[in-house]
């Protein structure tokens, strides 16, 4: 009994050691977390279970049977982050540059299906150079496994993605289908083929950093949500994060207690919006003078600027928040926009977290550039999304709702439960300026005229109460009450029961 014992114990601070001292020492050099180290960030104090930590690799070839290390470069497991259970495995780029083999991915694949089981997130930690090329199409294999298995678990679970060494090649395809990619800035990087290839290929010279750095997906490509400066904030701001998601779509969004009364009302917000319809203003301090304790967690902050999406609390109950922004590009839809704020609305759905929509959009954005880049379809994209959401939809119009954008922000006939617009709200088809050059063409020649018609458009139509009159609008609200009022409406829709209709899935137009 001491012997198996002592073999264990043997084995155990093998598995721990990882890639040995030296590449321990190298990680830390470069200003990286080891795989253990990580997942003991991660995870509450003494929570972790690990999995399959004798699990060796089988490749035989290129000498490979005389170079095992147990746990085969990925640590796997579970345990509790604040408290609410959570799966995980972390590559450990100390053991073969953290290369996925076979038994690698048999490992990821492994957590991932018990997760489905019991119903919990599951977050990778993903530190690796790729598939391991001694295990030829036996690595590919298992990469495909690992996707199917991403596949299989979208709209069940939610799936994080934490990006924190290099991943290339198949190594992107797992984080690109799971619901959220976090980066570390200077130590991650994501790209299909590396700058080598590039060159060789296209004669492009271009680094690693500029291909597929943490700056670049977050702002260039929208691929990642976020970047952060090192592996601790990265870790620490992904268990703040967690608190937003339930652990599966069986669940309600989560809540948490908050001392912010859901009564409170904000005077500041009745002179937010300026007079002049064509001057900016910040819609982000609508969102934190409106959320509970002003706490915001925005996703892409950097990428499509001109719409905000993200997550907050309203009475402790978690809301995602999709808002224009007309500080950029006078809050427009364009392509990437609508891409962004669709992919957010049905991690929403999916989850059953209410959605809250402020709208202030002049319409989709003009130009051959977005024609020819196909915004008919990308900005179907979020019209499609908003349509088939399930979840409470609480929306706010703050001043301008023109044309198709205000069909496609949430509006009423999108099944949005419960629409409020400002005083000073313009629902039309168009700016008064546009409409009246189309409808009175024949007064072009007379400026007086055309300035008479344009106030009388006015006077007309840039008012919420036409929408109102014909219930398209349920209340027009003070801005001071924004707050009360979307609390209010959440508490009433508490339990919402909508279903679509019966289908295997619709077809999104991708």
């Amino acid at each position: 009994m001491h012997d198996i014992q002592q073999r264990l114990e043997a084995k155990r601070a093998l598995a721990r050691l990882g890639g040995g001292e030296k590449r321990i020492a190298a990680q830390h050099a470069k200003g990286k977390l080891t795989a253990r180290e990580r997942l003991e960030l991660l995870f509450d104090e003494g929570t972790f279970e690990e999995w399959d930590m004798f699990v060796e690799h089988r490749c035989v070839d290129f000498g490979m049977q005389d170079n095992k290390i147990p746990g085969d470069g990925v640590v796997t497991g579970y345990g509790m982050i604040n408290g609410r259970l959570a799966f995980s495995f972390s590559q450990d780029f100390t053991v073969f540059g953290g290369a996925l083999s076979e038994s690698h991915a048999e490992k990821i694949c492994k957590v991932m299906d018990q997760a489905m089981k019991v119903g919990a997130p599951v977050i990778g930690l993903n530190d690796s150079g790729g598939a391991r090329i001694q295990e030829g199409v036996a690595s590919l294999g298992g990469y495909a496994d690992v996707f199917q298995k991403n596949v299989l678990a979208s709209g069940v679970i939610p799936q994080i993605s934490m990006i924190m060494g290099p991943c290339a090649g198949g190594a992107v395809y797992s984080p690109a289908m799971t619901d959220f990619i976090f980066m570390v800035k200077d130590s991650s990087y994501m790209f299909v083929t590396g700058p080598e290839v590039v060159k060789t290929v296209t004669h492009e010279e271009v680094t690693a950093e500029e291909l597929g750095g943490a700056i670049s997906h977050t702002s260039k490509s929208g691929v990642a949500d976020l970047a952060f400066d090192n592996d601790v904030e990265a870790i620490l701001m992904l268990r703040r994060f967690f608190n937003y998601l339930p652990l599966n779509n069986r669940e309600k969004a989560p809540t948490r207690p908050s001392g912010d009364p859901g009564n409170r009302l904000d005077h500041s917000l009745d002179t937010l919006v300026p007079e002049n319809a064509n001057k900016p203003y910040d819609m982000k301090e609508l969102l934190l003078k409106v959320v509970d304790d002003g706490d915001f967690f925005e996703l892409q902050p950097d990428y499509a600027k001109n719409i905000i999406t993200g997550f907050a609390r309203m009475e402790g109950q978690s809301v995602g928040i999709v808002a224009n922004q007309p500080l950029v590009l006078a809050g427009c839809l364009d392509i990437k926009s609508s891409i962004k704020a669709a992919r957010f609305v049905r991690f929403c759905d999916a989850f059953n977290i209410p959605v809250l929509t402020f709208v202030d959009v002049p319409g989709f954005m003009p130009g051959t550039a977005q024609e020819y880049g196909g915004i008919i379809k990308h900005g179907a994209k979020l019209l499609y999304a908003y349509a088939e959401c399930t979840v409470p939809k609480v929306t706010v119009i703050t001043r301008k709702a023109y044309g198709g954008a205000y069909d496609v922000m949430s509006s009423k006939h999108l099944r949005g439960d419960v629409n409020f617009a400002w005083p000073n709200a313009e629902i039309a088809v168009m700016g008064a300026k546009g409409a009246v050059e189309i409808i009175f063409r024949e007064d072009k020649g007379d400026p007086e005229k055309l300035a008479a018609k344009e106030a009388e458009y006015k006077a007309r139509f840039a008012n919420p109460f036409v929408a109102g009159a014909r219930g398209f609008i349920d209340d027009v609200i003070q801005p001071h009450e924004t707050r009360k009022r979307i609390c209010r409406s959440l508490a009433m829709l508490k339990d919402k029961k909508l279903e679509n209709p019966w289908r295997k899935h619709g077809n999104i137009p991708l």
